[in-house]
């Protein structure tokens, strides 16, 4: 790495979604803690001693319906990887480098933690792939909930050298008969995926309040729907924070001034009570994921302090499931609100301006559009709202009888971050025409800022005309407005 180039502490106990996306998505190279590397070789030593002694799922039998059958003598021969190979068929698409990446830092925590008995050298080869920017290939489809394996079985094969690199190289390590299971018993990708759509999501949230803030502008709304006596009536913590953040970008201070109607529809009224409950499930999402980064949640646990090994079913992510399930049922509700303001702000009853902010002839369209492009992509996130958790699966000839499906909540996570960009999108390039036409003096308010900014990305013509490019930048807009 450069020299400036951050690096991130892995010490097994106390990786965040912030450092996570610096490896993922800022370059940052790690450094794993010696205490960490002392523990990690203590967890594989101690399951050696206890291998000799008892049988240890995985390293001394086969897996999943397999796991009577021992494993010794010419057979524990190769047997890692064998494991490995037969794991090691996932399909679909290529993950993103990002979440690859994301998950490599990820596993890598979670050895750290000294759970796994996997040995100190798989730890270090991770450590240098990450440094030198290495990439294995790992492919979407092959997991429901219950273990990332063929992922993390195509991440070590890698590792070993058996499989070529998808960007730079890595020289090769060395894997144990007890690395196999040890190394794939995670849900590592699956968790990437769902913390930097938990990242995202949180960034479209912050910027929905900004958004929200100006079509309030062009509507002529009402304060007292965020007024603080209102909402220390009814203390939620998300509804409290979002009529707070609302304040401050209007520039709200004492009694709150009349808009031009006694009550506003919904779209601008209920966004507190409907951002809220969003902002409460995205906080309570990345908890659930700080503690599942930090676990030794490998089956079975190397417990050095008990010298011995336990068999369990940490493998199994309801808690991940459960709260994916409820943040993107959240965020859809917001983004509900978000196409409501979109059809407020081409009603001329609403703005006192023309049907659809048309300028030029008779019958112009002007923003027409936008609201056939907000709700095929609303309609894309309801579908992706969907909960995974209503279903579950039967494999491994009747052992394995349950399935969270994490890891299609997570995906489906990653297609509502999409989707809401471009319906917050499509919202924000009919509120600056709006505000454009309208040339209202704002005084100094943090929403004019945002208003000023957005103006100088956004094409200022207002005749009928492609508004794609304008769409395009709006979306990619939304990281800086969350920033106001």
């Amino acid at each position: 790495m450069s020299r400036g180039t951050p690096h991130v502490l892995i010490d097994g106990t106390s990786l965040g979604r912030d450092e996570i996306l610096l490896v993922a998505r800022g370059g940052a190279s790690v450094r794993l803690d010696p205490a960490a590397r002392e523990r990690a070789q203590e967890s594989w030593e101690t399951a050696e001693t206890v291998a000799r002694r008892r049988h240890v799922y995985g390293r001394t039998t086969g897996v999943g319906a397999n796991r009577q059958e021992e494993v010794g003598g010419d057979a524990a021969l190769g047997h890692g990887l064998r494991l490995l190979r037969s794991h090691a068929g996932g399909v679909g698409f290529e993950l993103a480098p990002d979440v690859v990446r994301a998950t490599m830092v990820i596993r890598l925590n979670q050895l750290a933690a000294g759970g796994s008995g996997v040995h100190v050298r798989v730890l270090d080869a991770l450590e240098q792939a990450l440094d030198l920017g290495a990439l294995p290939r790992g492919h979407r489809l092959g997991a429901i909930g219950t273990g990332d394996l063929t992922v993390l079985a195509e991440i070590a094969l890698t590792l070993a050298g058996e499989r070529p690199w998808a960007v730079g190289e890595a020289p090769p390590v060395a894997l144990d008969t007890g690395d196999a299971l040890a190394f794939m018993s995670s849900n590592a990708a699956t968790l990437a995926e769902a913390v930097i759509a938990c990242a995202d999501l949180q960034t479209l949230l912050r910027a929905s309040h900004t958004v929200a803030a100006l079509s309030f502008l062009a509507l002529g709304g009402s304060a007292e729907a965020y007024a603080e006596v209102v909402h220390e009536a009814r203390p939620h913590p998300g509804q409290q924070h979002c009529a707070a953040e609302m304040r401050r970008l209007l520039g709200m201070t004492g009694p709150p001034v009349p808009g031009r109607r006694i009550q506003d529809p919904f779209g601008l009224r209920a966004f507190p009570q409907v951002q809220g409950p969003a902002l409460d499930s995205l906080a309570q999402l990345e908890q659930v994921l700080s503690v599942e980064v930090n676990a030794r949640a490998e089956n079975p646990l190397i417990s050095v302090e008990a010298d011995d090994v336990f068999h369990h079913a940490h493998f199994h992510t309801a808690y991940v499931a459960v709260a994916l399930d409820q943040a993107r049922a959240s965020v859809h509700q917001v983004a509900e609100l978000s196409a409501a303001r979109l059809g407020d702000l081409v009603e001329p009853t609403m703005t006192g301006l023309t049907p659809f902010l048309a300028s030029g002839p008779a019958g112009s369209s002007g923003v027409m559009i936008l609201e056939y492009v907000a709700h095929d992509a609303l309609a894309q996130m309801r579908h992706a709202a969907l909960p995974v958790t209503m279903g579950t699966a039967v494999v491994s000839r009747g052992l394995e009888d349950h399935a969270s499906f994490s890891t299609q909540a997570a995906r489906q996570a990653i297609v509502v971050v999409e989707a809401y960009r471009h319906v917050l999108a499509c919202e924000l390039v009919a509120a600056v025409r709006a505000l454009r036409v309208q040339q209202p003096d704002l005084g100094d308010i943090p929403a004019r800022a945002a208003l000023e900014r957005t103006a100088q990305v956004l094409d200022p013509s207002l005749e009928d005309r492609s508004l794609g490019d304008d769409l395009d930048r709006a979306a990619d807009l939304l990281d800086e407005l969350a920033a106001l």
